[in-house]
């Protein structure tokens, strides 16, 4: 898996839809999670290098969006790419068995730091069915592991639009939360659609 070339379509496909993450974010939220994720996106991909070992692109990249990315986005996304990074080590070859422990790991130090759980409507109710549909499928390869992960994350990016939240900016909102998409499933649906991409080309 080629970690490097899947933060760098993540990067692509988050600046082409940033108006639209920043749509959703507007109508629960403070309206800036597709330009903040934009631009740590930006900054990411130009921090690293394709000869990085894969578990270094991931660290390399959750760190400097900490650093360059406001709001809830940069910390959570951050923790999310660090821990992945961290599961892969020092490997220099990352397969599907691989790749599905290191999106276990980011999906846990999401839950750590934002304490939500599926039906909270945050970014879990995309990035945990995704990481449950890849590990199902890992046996399979990494390029269909990759595309049952995209496809469970679109499903549940989707579900978040009844759902009232109860976390983060949006939870203030009460039953007004009702009937929008979450802004933060929504880019983690970009975040596997890079990763489905990416898998199917190599």
């Amino acid at each position: 898996m080629d970690t490097y070339a899947w933060m760098v379509r993540f990067a692509e496909l988050v600046s082409a839809d940033a108006e639209r993450l920043t749509r959703l974010d507007s109508a629960i939220g403070d309206g800036d999670h597709g330009s903040n994720l934009d631009r740590g996106m930006r900054a990411a991909a130009e921090a690293l290098s394709a000869d990085l070992p894969p578990g270094k692109v991931l660290m390399t990249a959750g760190r400097t969006l900490v650093s360059k990315t406001g709001g809830a986005s940069g910390p959570l996304y951050g923790t999310a790419l660090r821990r992945a990074g961290k599961a892969l080590g020092d490997a220099s070859e990352v397969g599907a068995a691989e790749l599905g422990a290191a999106l276990r790991a980011a999906l846990e130090g999401v839950q750590e730091l934002g304490k939500a759980e599926e039906g909270d409507k945050t970014m879990v109710d995309a990035l945990a069915p995704a990481v449950t549909a890849y590990e199902a499928a890992a046996g399979e390869g990494l390029a269909t592991a990759a595309r049952a992960a995209l496809d469970a994350a679109e499903k549940g990016a989707e579900a978040t639009v009844p759902l009232q939240a109860h976390k983060g900016r949006a939870s203030y909102l009460g039953p007004r939360s009702v009937g929008h998409q979450d802004p933060g499933a929504a880019s983690t649906v970009l975040l596997f659609r890079a990763l489905a991409e990416t898998a199917a080309s190599s």
